[in-house]
């Protein structure tokens, strides 16, 4: 096609070189506007066909179904497509006491907080201790473990750190229904029933064996806020959704998560931590927006 329209042009520019040889006047302005017909002119019809350069222009102007989306409608449909999962990575809910309950609580993306509670005799199977440091040394603990993948993930993420002489410590893994409910009677003894450190039992990502405190040295491997402002702090904040994770609890976003902001606090979540960290989203917002297929 390209090399017939490359003919029709030279033997077109070689017919109006040679008629440009018979009239050396220029065409008149106001007759090129009288060739085009207004919006509420019409024009007469012609015997004659469109020409060959006529017909080139107009399959120019029409698009063809192969023609691509422009770029800003390609965005629009790539993000589509990455804003979006099967069902299974869906919580599947029942009330249970009055409580909205998950019935799916090994799926990956397990969503829980104030509204989505685990059961409360749920124990992942597959808890393994990961090999990493911690920060009370290497113990067989209840806190010490995670769920394999996390677990494993967990360990690329402490390797990663020390390539760049980034010291990291575990503080606190998987945490059962029972000793939750004991931490927090403790923190409502402490700070009253409106603390936004410690969840409700049933409702605290430990539980998953998804999450897993993460401290330093330089703040004595406390789970403080002032970790934002450590090296190794805003490593984590940078780094963790290579390795699968996110700062679950972020800042100013306690109003959604409702949680105070816990920088310490890694969230395993697979491959949808890049979208998560990419679009600064807190895991509530990525649920409001991810559309099941």
């Amino acid at each position: 096609m390209k090399k017939n329209r490359w003919l029709i042009v030279a033997i077109s520019s070689l017919v109006l070189s040679s008629c440009s040889q018979y009239n050396q006047e220029p065409a008149n302005d106001g007759q090129q506007e009288q060739e085009e017909p207004s919006d509420n002119e019409t024009s007469a019809p012609s015997d004659s066909s469109p020409s060959n350069d006529e017909q080139d222009e107009q399959e120019d102007q029409e698009p063809s179904e192969d023609d691509e989306l422009p770029e800003d409608e390609t965005e629009d449909q790539n993000e589509e497509d990455t804003m979006s999962l099967p069902s299974e990575y869906f919580n599947e809910i029942e009330e249970v006491d009055g409580q909205p309950v998950i019935q799916n609580p090994n799926n990956i993306l397990t969503f829980v907080n104030h509204d989505y509670h685990l059961p409360s005799d749920y124990v992942p199977e597959d808890l393994v201790i990961p090999d990493v440091k911690f920060s009370y040394g290497h113990q067989d603990i209840p806190k010490s473990y995670m769920r394999e993948e996390a677990a494993g993930a967990l360990e690329a993420l402490f390797a990663g750190a020390k390539e760049e002489n980034i010291e990291l410590a575990a503080v606190s893994g998987y945490r059962s229904y029972d000793r939750q409910q004991e931490l927090y009677d403790q923190a409502v003894a402490r700070s009253g029933a409106d603390q936004e450190f410690v969840a409700n039992p049933g409702s605290s990502e430990h539980q998953s064996g998804l999450a897993m405190d993460v401290s330093s040295a330089s703040v004595n491997y406390g789970l403080v806020q002032e970790y934002e402002d450590t090296e190794e702090g805003q490593w984590l904040a940078d780094n963790a959704h290579h390795f699968g994770f996110i700062i679950r609890y972020q800042k100013e976003k306690e109003d959604i998560t409702g949680y105070g902001y816990e920088p310490w606090h890694l969230r395993y979540v697979g491959e949808a931590a890049i979208e998560i960290y990419e679009n600064q989203l807190a895991l509530e917002e990525f649920f409001d927006l991810v559309k099941e297929i």
